[in-house]
């Protein structure tokens, strides 16, 4: 009898001690903002409970520190590109990616523009979102790039199509799954993502493929929430996702 494959896979956006100099500036983004000594910690867990983990990891500049750090470890990681916002005031640029690439890590889309809802897409929206950002992607590092990760996290059937129409290998989403599938050619690969607050004892205990169920009940729930409450969810996205406009926005 054949085992099932599993793979346990937490995604990290930011690694900052200061959460407004790398990555998305906006509310929705700061539970996700760890701090060094804190993703350090996390690392430490990590190490004891597997083996040649791979972590992911969205685009802020903060990649550059968390690069070094998995390779300090004999670690790869994929960092996930939001192309539209390649060179921006917090976001890595072209030179900084490609310096990734050549320490071992792999590179892929994280969507052209970063869409907060994206099943609420068209399915044209999504393929274009998909192929622009591939496209820079390909261009930028002289490879094909055909690995993504859904931004937002929300998913649907024709999200999970789209990406494989689209001509991507991997898709990662953010729904905590251990089992990958495929969808026409696509492995679709979960994710738990991890917030600042997430205890590293948590952190261990998934690394060691525990306290999935648990995970996937909890976010099930909040997806059949925003189903339910559709005008709410989007009402919710568009006052977290706000850009600041200045500092003195920030709180």
């Amino acid at each position: 009898m054949t085992a099932r494959l599993e793979i346990a896979g937490l995604g990290y956006h930011d690694v900052t001690d200061d959460p407004f100099v790398s990555g998305f500036q906006r509310a929705g983004a700061l539970p996700f903002k760890h701090t060094v000594a804190g993703f350090a910690r996390d690392l430490d867990a990590i190490t004891g409970a597997a083996s040649a983990p791979r972590l992911v990891t969205d685009g802020g500049t903060s990649a550059l520190h968390i690069g070094d750090v998995l390779r300090a470890r004999g670690w790869r990681g994929h960092f996930f590109i939001v192309t539209n916002l390649l060179g921006g005031r917090t976001f890595l640029t072209a030179a900084d990616i490609r310096h990734l690439r050549s320490c071992g890590h792999l590179i892929g889309s994280h969507s052209h523009t970063h869409p907060d809802i994206f099943n609420a897409l068209s399915p044209r929206r999504m393929l274009e979102e998909w192929h622009v950002s591939t496209d820079t992607l390909s261009q930028v590092l002289g490879e094909r790039c055909a690995t993504a990760a859904v931004p937002g996290g929300d998913i649907s059937p024709q999200v999970l199509e789209s990406a494989a129409a689209a001509g991507l290998r991997a898709l990662f989403t953010s729904e905590p799954w251990l089992a990958p599938r495929r969808v026409h050619g696509c492995w679709i690969l979960g994710r738990y993502i991890v917030k600042a607050a997430t205890p590293s004892a948590r952190i261990a205990a998934l690394a060691a493929f525990r306290g999935w169920r648990r995970a996937l009940l909890v976010r099930r729930c909040k997806v059949a929430a925003r189903a339910a409450l559709p005008s709410l969810y989007r009402a919710y996205v568009a006052r977290t996702t706000r850009e600041w406009d200045a500092v003195a926005e920030r709180p």
